[in-house]
């Protein structure tokens, strides 16, 4: 039997406004589906976007939405988790959204390990405002504020997930929409700040500019800079250069989550007493 995407968006908005052969209608339905497979009730979940081309997801997904104002998404996400810690909530950013104007945010969610889960769709530019150079567009690459080549270093974004304290980390591309989907299944259901680290091609605002041809040579760029985790951990320093591991990176299921600590704060306030943790 075939799936039934119309159950879960908002058909009237149909066709999306993102450019053909764009990636983030990939990671859509795979975030679609995931919610599909836990048997979440749409009117549970919350799906919270920025600006950018990854901002205009939550238009068309059919439950609570907000779209949020450039790189805050991660703040007003917060707020709603806290007012409501038994929904679930999503919060969906671009490279630029999410780790550049909205880095503080982003690193502060994984320092508090809030129970969000929170998917960067990384297209290594800014692809809705004309290729402006973003933090995770590789050295050497021309954008229109680096137009003799790039030579800003770049974030490897789990790496700063990790070191800000996210308990759930994950990568993948929009190449393989199965492993998308198990990802997201496995994070959506941990306890604690998920980060998932999404590779997709932005062929318009990258690809062309960079003589990469159109989408399906711009995946291929993709798929030769990623590599399964067990085939990165047992390669030299050497052969890892230039190379992403995907799958699950790290998963703490002990760590500690800031809705339930919130809680205590809570209790505590209440009772007149000092928190215990």
């Amino acid at each position: 039997m075939a799936f039934n995407y119309d159950e879960y968006l908002r058909t009237d908005k149909m066709p999306t406004l993102w450019c053909w052969g764009c990636g983030d209608g990939v990671i859509l339905k795979s975030i679609i589906r995931a919610i599909d497979k836990l048997g979440w009730d749409m009117d549970d979940v919350c799906i919270v976007s920025g600006i950018g081309c990854s901002g205009r997801l939550s238009s068309y997904v059919n439950c609570n939405t907000v779209h949020t104002t450039h790189g805050r998404a991660i703040a007003y996400a917060t707020g709603i988790k806290l007012a409501n810690p038994d929904k679930h909530v999503i919060v969906v950013t671009g490279d630029g959204d999410g780790l550049a104007i909205g880095g503080n945010h982003t690193i502060h969610g994984c320092r508090r390990n809030i129970d969000l889960n929170h998917i960067i769709i990384n297209n290594f530019i800014y692809g809705l405002t004309n290729s402006q150079t973003s933090p995770t567009t590789p050295q050497g690459m021309w954008t229109v504020t680096a137009q003799y080549g790039n030579v800003d270093p770049t974030f490897d974004a789990c790496k700063l997930a990790e070191g800000a304290g996210a308990s759930f980390i994950a990568r993948e591309s929009v190449l393989d929409p199965k492993k998308l989907e198990k990802i997201f299944v496995e994070g959506f259901t941990h306890k604690g700040y998920s980060f998932f680290d999404i590779f997709s091609n932005c062929h318009i605002n990258l690809g062309r500019k960079n003589k990469m041809g159109e989408a399906a040579q711009n995946l291929k760029w993709i798929d030769g800079r990623t590599t399964s985790k067990r085939k990165y951990e047992n390669m030299s320093e050497e052969e890892r250069k230039g190379l992403f591991p995907t799958g699950v990176l790290k998963k703490d299921e002990e760590a500690a989550e800031y809705c339930e600590l919130y809680d205590k704060v809570i209790e505590a306030a209440q009772n007149k007493t000092k928190v215990q943790l």
